[in-house]
């Protein structure tokens, strides 16, 4: 049997129990959640850097962005405080579809 020892998506027991499968989980509190969290944001943005295709690139947007809203209750946020911050940081200093790319700054 495959050991896994990962964070997977809330449904995956039901669909491992459904195809005959046995299988072991459990519950991770909250300092582990948000560490597993992470761990797998990691993986998704790696596996978002291999695509090669817009439907690709999409899933593995969708999972770093499921990711994002489980992160949120652990920082005791919702997205809507998240999209607030993400608005001010774009008006205080822009966002980045102009695709600017900064070589260098010469102190003077």
């Amino acid at each position: 049997m495959p050991v896994y020892n990962k964070l997977v998506r809330d449904l995956i027991p039901q669909v491992i129990e459904k195809s005959g499968s046995k299988f072991t989980t459990r519950t991770l509190d909250p300092s582990e959640h948000l560490t597993e969290i992470k761990r797998k944001l990691y993986e998704e943005v790696q596996e978002f850097q291999e695509t090669t295709n817009n439907q690709d690139a999409l899933e593995e947007l969708a999972d770093i962005l499921e990711l994002i809203h489980a992160a949120l209750p652990i920082h005791e946020a919702t997205y809507e405080d998240l999209e607030r911050i993400r608005i001010a940081k774009k008006e205080k200093r822009g966002g980045f579809e102009e695709g600017i790319y900064l070589i260098e700054v010469k102190d003077e």
